[in-house]
């Protein structure tokens, strides 16, 4: 049975995660991609395609989608970037559009749920929303991209943020380098 995940991009810089675990995912797995109005505008200007994909587009309005519904069965999903305003809405269970519906949903269903926040400094308003989302059951990753690897790329610093948001949702894949301990 193929894995079947959703993808939502938000307002957040970043969108460069997105688009390498959309590359990975709609290689493996039934891919459903939410892009809110703003998430499309910081594509636009950080200049990252996010078209063109294997996948079911939906529009963040559409709250009559499939995925808005606990009926219908997927994975995971994993909000990416996820902006403090998405984050706010997902913790206070605030579900006004496709993307905050479908992780209400994904949290009440007890399905994987992943917030991938770019965002610094952050208020104790953000950091009490991070809180919540946990207790409600929602992964929360800040895309902070270690260095042990000696990254040459910013493509190497985002393979390790994809990997990870990865590894989390259930996906097999080839991305970043693990920590083996180390080599004195």
């Amino acid at each position: 049975m193929t894995k079947e995940y959703v993808i939502g991009v938000t307002g957040a810089s970043g969108v460069v995660y997105a688009r390498r675990i959309l590359e990975v995912l709609c290689e493996k797995a039934t891919v459903h991609i939410v892009i809110s109005e703003v998430g499309q505008q910081i594509a636009d200007l950080e200049k990252v395609g996010l078209d063109g994909f294997d996948a079911i587009y939906a529009e963040n309005s559409d709250l009559a989608a499939d995925i808005a519904s606990g009926s219908f069965c997927y994975d995971g999903m994993a909000i990416v970037p996820c902006s403090m305003k998405t984050l706010a809405a997902v913790s206070n269970g605030f579900a006004d559009n496709l993307i905050t519906r479908a992780a209400d949903v994904c949290l009440k269903e007890r399905r994987r749920c992943i917030l991938v926040l770019r965002e610094m400094p952050l208020s104790r308003i953000h950091l009490t929303n991070m809180l919540r989302a946990d207790e409600a059951g929602a992964t929360v990753m800040v895309a902070s991209p270690p260095f042990y690897h000696n990254p040459a790329t910013i493509d190497d610093l985002v393979d390790m943020v994809a990997a990870r948001v990865l590894d989390h949702l259930g996906v097999e894949h080839a991305l970043g380098t693990r920590w083996s301990g180390y080599d004195a």
